[in-house]
């Protein structure tokens, strides 16, 4: 089958989509990127959704109008991947835009909402679509986060030893990939906290741009190792895996109150980039030291933050001496891995298994996750899958 992800992550700066060939069944499963285009949204946009996820700045009439123009620009997607390659897709798995994950105080999820209505994207496309990936993991009692380990699970597995492979949008997540060999049920993921979220936010404030290229500035500044230590004492390291958090938890007040401290402390805008970029790649070394289930041999990073060299430095830095690779580098084009991640979720849904593994979420059982919204294709698509 031939199926297009669609992701738009925390940082809510861009879409991602990705034409996947995928073949077989878990544990043999087949997955090839034919076609990949990412679309990074306008300032105007950008702000719209990020107003969308605040409680103090959403209306619901804003976020009604959002739930159908984002979908627009979601079908525009499959569109443009549709003008690169002459093969007709045969699904579309939309995770759609999270506005809100209802994390309780004790670490539980209440409810999870993302927005992208699917039905404009079927309406548009003419191809079958899913999506609402993330609720039925939430109702069977799970996190609903990070789903990408199913998929890390099936396709990045090494015979080295314990892989952490971590993405870095806004917010990082890990999971910890027992060597081949070992059973799947040793493996444990979770969000191990800000990764892009807190330094996009500073970015935007102390200078008016959009993310920090290259990590430029935070190279060029000071850490501030006492602060550093002060961050890293934050609740949320302590609790124990199952986890998730986003931007329930790191709002643009908290940023903004992080950013007051830091002016306090006299801090310069590249002394305060230099320590939450170290902020993040510290975290998730402490993350793995408290959390990970055997020692890790390697690191896989995937998502924006790998394009930082600057925090790539740093992450090397703090999880020595296991060795940090890319998702490119371990064979998964790591510009599309969540977009990739979504089709294959898609795909497994179409075919009625479950998107989890038992244990990785906190569900009581591994659901078969996501909406269908049948489109002009779904009969013959129906026909040539379900009924052969």
């Amino acid at each position: 089958m031939y199926v297009v992800g669609l992701m738009s992550g925390t940082s809510a700066d861009g879409l991602d989509a990705a034409l996947c060939e995928i073949h077989g069944a878990p544990p043999n499963l087949s997955v090839r990127l034919v076609a990949g285009h990412s679309l990074a949204y306008d300032p105007a946009l950008r702000a719209q959704i990020l107003r969308a996820c605040a409680p103090q700045t959403s209306t619901v009439d804003a976020l009604c109008r959002l739930n159908f123009g984002l979908a627009e620009t979601f079908a525009d997607a499959v569109s443009y991947i549709r003008q690169l390659t002459s093969i007709p897709p045969d699904l579309i798995a939309s995770h759609g835009q999270t506005v809100w994950h209802d994390v309780a105080p004790d670490g539980r999820v209440t409810s999870t909402l993302q927005i992208v209505e699917a039905a404009v994207i079927a309406e548009r496309t003419g191809i079958t679509t899913l999506s609402n990936f993330r609720a039925r993991d939430v109702a069977a009692g799970g996190q609903g986060a990070p789903l990408v380990a199913y998929v890390d699970a099936l396709t990045l597995r090494s015979a080295v030893g314990w892989r952490a492979v971590q993405n870095l949008g806004g917010i990082g997540n890990v999971t910890f990939l027992p060597p081949l060999g070992a059973p799947f049920e040793a493996l444990a993921s979770f969000d191990t906290g800000p990764a892009n979220v807190l330094i996009d936010h500073a970015m935007r404030r102390l200078t008016g741009r959009e993310y920090d290229h290259d990590g430029a500035l935070a190279a060029s500044g000071q850490l501030d190792e006492d602060w550093l230590a002060e961050l890293l004492e934050h609740p949320y390291f302590d609790r124990t895996p199952p986890k998730t958090t986003g931007r329930e938890l790191y709002t643009a007040d908290y940023a903004d109150a992080l950013l007051a401290q830091a002016a306090g402390r006299g801090l310069s805008a590249a002394d305060v980039l230099a320590t939450l970029t170290a902020f993040t790649a510290a975290s998730l070394a402490d993350q793995y030291r408290r959390f990970a289930p055997a020692p890790i041999a390697e690191v896989v990073i995937g998502g924006g933050g790998a394009r930082n060299p600057t925090l790539m430095r740093l992450i090397r830095q703090f999880v020595a001496p296991a060795r940090v690779l890319t998702s490119d580098e371990a064979g998964l084009d790591s510009r599309y891995k969540e977009a990739i991640a979504f089709a294959v979720l898609g795909y497994e849904a179409w075919h009625q298994r479950a998107g989890v593994l038992l244990g990785q979420t906190g569900a009581r059982r591994a659901a078969v996750l996501g909406d269908i919204t049948p489109a002009d294709n779904f009969i013959t698509l129906m026909r040539k899958t379900w009924l052969v």
